[in-house]
């Protein structure tokens, strides 16, 4: 039966780097492993990636394959040639490889720090979500909220029990060893313990209060002050006002995350605002003055005659006061003519008369009558 060329077994070019070989193997190693591997004859599959790993991560091997193909080891068998599975693999020189597998598939063989559950950790982080009004975005203000967060317990001090002593299941080191027998060998497998939940200590007596937790849940009220120019979706940052930390270690933070309703009259985009103004055909057509309702105050604007509907008009500094330079955004009044509905007989008395004259001499008209020639 011919076998296949290694350097495709691993999908690496023959010009391919040992670390490259190595990568490759380590990727299809786990994706055939018979013990989690769905793939149809992934047995033979993963026989065969060994195979051709066994003989291109060994220099020697690898020049004989290069030179001689299948044929160099023909003759050899053993752990030079004629392979049938593993046989050709050193598991003494290649144990960092099947560590880093089995660590990838779940299991832990101990060759890393077991975890130390008694150094001080933060604290979680909390999330809360909060709706605001447009002008309390715009303007800044101070509000309360309640949250629900675990504190440490005041009876423990965060221990969960009392009158502690060595765990006699894992004999204080917080991790239990045993052997995991595998298809390429024995490994020592390390597991938190449950006994102590890796911590190593357990105490006589648990705590009422907390239940062992070494936590209670506390419903607090704190007040947030929101600062001026916050946006929808923006999210605050409270230093400390998460989950109570362990052993000693710090509390979480709380983040704030925003909505902002929508303004009745104004619609935001970042730090610009935008205002609809209403106009009269003869408003826009004559030219005119109107008051302008701004952020911080009203202001006179001056329609220039001959104003077309959609117009922008721009007025510097009176958007909303960036968060974090301080700097205003800019406000546009966007021009809405309105054509009256209704017309009385005067007024239509005099839009007949209007219409006599040549209000069709604008680049618009002309535009359109060169169109239609």
């Amino acid at each position: 039966m011919n076998k296949k060329d290694y350097y495709e077994v691993l999908g690496v070019d023959k010009n391919a780097s040992d670390d490259e070989i190595k990568s490759a193997f380590k990727k299809l190693a786990k994706k055939y492993h018979p013990d989690v591997s769905k793939e149809e004859n992934a047995a033979e599959k993963f026989k065969e990636v060994g195979e051709a790993y066994s003989v291109l991560s060994d220099p020697e091997k690898r020049r004989q394959y290069d030179q001689f193909g299948h044929s160099a080891f023909a003759n050899n068998g053993g752990a030079g040639g004629g392979f049938s599975g593993f046989e050709g693999f050193d598991f003494n020189n290649m144990s960092d490889i099947f560590e880093d597998l089995f660590e990838g598939m779940g299991f832990s063989t101990g060759r890393g720090r077991s975890r130390n559950t008694n150094v001080p950790r933060k604290g979680a982080d909390l999330l809360h979500h909060m709706t605001i009004d447009f002008d309390e975005a715009v303007y800044g203000t101070k509000k309360d909220i309640k949250i629900d967060v675990d504190e440490e317990c005041s009876e423990c001090h965060g221990k969960g029990g009392f009158d502690s002593k060595s765990c006699t299941e894992c004999h204080g080191s917080g991790t239990i060893t045993k052997e995991q027998r595998t298809m390429f060998g024995s490994f020592l497998t390390k597991t938190t313990c449950p006994y102590c939940k890796g911590s190593g200590t357990v105490y006589e007596r648990t705590c009422s209060e907390c239940r062992g937790r070494g936590k209670v849940a506390t419903r607090k009220t704190i007040t947030v002050t929101i600062p001026a120019g916050i946006d929808d979706g923006n999210r605050l940052r409270i230093a400390g006002k998460g989950a109570a930390g362990t052993n000693g270690g710090s509390n979480g933070d709380l983040y704030i995350e925003f909505s902002v309703r929508e303004h009745e009259y104004y619609q935001r985009v970042e730090d610009d605002i935008y205002i609809e103004l209403p106009l009269t055909i003869t408003e826009a057509a004559l030219g005119s003055k109107k008051e302008i309702p701004t952020l911080y105050g009203n202001v006179d604007l001056t329609i220039p005659a001959g104003t077309q509907n959609s117009e922008k008009m721009r007025l510097r500094g009176k958007g909303v006061e960036n968060i974090n330079t301080g700097r205003k955004g800019d406000m546009y009044v966007i021009t809405k003519i309105i054509i009256p509905e209704k017309l009385t007989r005067e007024q239509k008395r005099l839009f007949e008369e209007l219409d006599e004259t040549e209000l069709d001499n604008s680049k618009y008209f002309k535009t359109y009558k060169n169109c239609i020639k």
